[in-house]
C-alpha cells in the first residue's frame, strides 16, 4: 500500500472515529468514571418561579394554561412569570385571561428568547429559577422532585428529562427521537460523574443568585446553566423532573431549527470559551466531547467521504463512479420517502448538514436572536 492509501485511510478511519465519538466512545469512557454522590442537608425546601416565553403559541396556550393550572393547585406560592415576544396572534390575550395564574410581560416588539428570559428573571423573586418553554408541559410532580435537589447545598442548579412525544410521525420525528434518547444518556451519565455540561430550555433550574449576564445573541439556556459550572457548583439531571413536548415532524422546519441553533450554540461558545478555559480538566473533557466535536460532525462526514471516494477510485474508477451513482439514488430516494431506514439515514445527514451551516453562519459573523415555532410540531 503506498503512502497516499495510507494517509486515505487514516483519515477515513479518524473521520469515523470523530464521527462517532459523542456516541460511542465518550459514553463507553463515562461509564467507567466513578460516581459523585450528592450530599442532602434537612431545611427548608427553597422557593421557586417559573418562567417561560412565548412567540405566536395561541393553539398550544389552552393545553400550556391548564398545565400550568394544574401545577399552580399543587403549588400556591409558586411564582409563573410569561414573557410574549410580540405575537401577532392570541397568545399574549390567552395569558393576559389568567392574572390569577401567571403574569403576563410583555416585549417591545421580537426581540427574542435571551431578552425575555433576562427581564422575566429580573423580576422573578423565587430562590430558584426555572426554565421552561411554551409547548412543554410538565408532569404533575415536575416542581417537587425538582426542588427536593436543592437540598445538597453544593447543586448550584437541576435539569429535568425531556420526553418526545409523535415519534412515528415521520422519519424527521423518529430521527430526532433517537437522537434525544442518547442525549438524555448522556446527561444522566454526565450527572452521575459530576456535572452536566449545559442545559436545553425545555426544563431546568439554577440559583438565582447564580443568574449571569449576557447579551441577546447567544443560547440563554446553555449560558444560564453553565454559570452554575463556573461558579463552582453542580449542574446535576433528575430522571423523574419530566417534561413532554411534541416532535417537529417537518425536514424543512427541522433544518431550519437546527441552523439557528448551532448558529448561536457557536456564539454562546465564543462568549464562554474564557470561562470554558479555566474549568476542570473533567469538565473540559466532557464540553469538547458531546459539543464541540458533535458541531462538526458534517464535517467529519465530509472528509470521510471524499477520502473514501479518491481510495475508490485509486482502486477502480469504475468502482468510484458506481458508488457515487448509488449514493446519490439513496439521498434522493431518502428526501422523497416519509419513513423507512433511508429516509432516516437522509435525516441524519440532513441534521449534520443545517448543523455545520449554523456554526459556519456564526464562524463568519451572522446571528439569530429571534425565533418562530416550527409549523409542522
Amino acid at each position: 500500500m503506498r503512502g497516499l492509501d495510507l494517509f486515505l485511510c487514516a483519515v477515513l478511519l479518524l473521520s469515523m472515529v470523530a464521527l462517532l465519538w459523542p456516541f460511542l466512545f465518550y459514553p463507553l469512557i463515562l461509564r467507567m468514571l466513578p460516581d459523585r454522590q450528592e450530599l442532602p442537608e434537612q431545611g427548608p425546601r427553597p422557593t421557586a418561579s417559573l418562567l417561560f416565553c412565548a412567540y405566536n403559541e395561541a393553539a398550544a396556550m389552552p393545553e400550556k394554561i391548564a398545565n400550568i393550572d394544574a401545577i399552580k393547585q399543587r403549588h400556591p406560592q409558586l411564582q409563573i412569570l410569561a414573557f410574549d415576544d410580540g405575537s401577532s396572534d392570541d397568545t399574549a390575550a390567552l395569558i393576559a385571561q389568567r392574572p390569577d395564574l401567571l403574569t403576563l410581560v410583555r416585549g417591545p416588539g421580537r426581540s427574542g428568547k435571551a431578552h425575555g428570559m433576562k427581564r422575566l428573571a429580573a423580576q422573578a423573586t423565587g430562590d430558584v429559577l426555572i426554565f421552561t418553554d411554551a409547548n412543554v408541559l410538565l408532569d404533575a410532580d415536575a416542581i417537587d422532585n425538582l426542588l427536593a435537589r436543592y437540598a445538597d447545598p453544593a447543586v448550584g442548579g437541576v435539569l429535568g428529562s425531556l420526553h418526545y412525544v409523535g415519534e412515528g410521525e415521520s422519519a424527521t420525528a423518529s430521527v430526532g427521537s433517537l437522537y434525544w434518547r442518547i442525549e438524555e444518556r448522556l446527561k444522566d451519565e454526565e450527572s452521575r460523574t459530576g456535572n452536566v455540561l449545559g442545559a436545553d430550555g425545555s426544563i431546568f433550574s439554577i440559583r438565582r443568585a447564580l443568574y449571569p449576564q449576557f447579551p441577546d445573541s447567544v443560547l440563554d439556556d446553555l449560558t444560564v446553566s453553565m454559570a452554575v459550572v463556573f461558579a463552582g457548583q453542580r449542574l446535576v439531571k433528575a430522571r423523574d423532573v419530566i417534561a413532554r413536548e411534541r416532535l417537529v415532524t417537518g425536514r424543512g422546519d427541522e433544518y431550519r431549527r437546527k441552523v439557528r441553533i448551532a448558529a448561536r450554540a457557536w456564539h454562546t461558545h465564543v462568549h464562554l470559551r474564557p470561562q470554558l478555559r479555566r474549568m476542570a480538566a473533567i469538565d473540559r473533557f466532557k464540553y469538547a466531547s458531546r459539543k464541540i466535536i458533535r458541531w462538526f460532525g458534517g464535517l467529519f462526514i465530509l472528509t470521510g467521504a471524499i477520502a473514501a471516494a479518491v481510495l475508490a477510485v485509486r482502486v477502480s474508477p469504475l468502482l468510484a463512479l458506481g458508488g457515487a451513482v448509488l449514493a446519490v439514488g439513496m439521498i434522493a430516494i431518502g428526501l422523497r420517502a416519509k419513513g423507512g431506514p433511508v429516509a432516516a439515514v437522509v435525516d441524519i445527514l440532513v441534521a449534520y448538514a443545517a448543523t455545520l451551516q449554523g456554526v459556519i453562519r456564526a464562524m463568519r459573523g451572522r446571528t439569530v436572536t429571534i425565533w418562530n415555532p416550527a409549523k409542522s410540531r
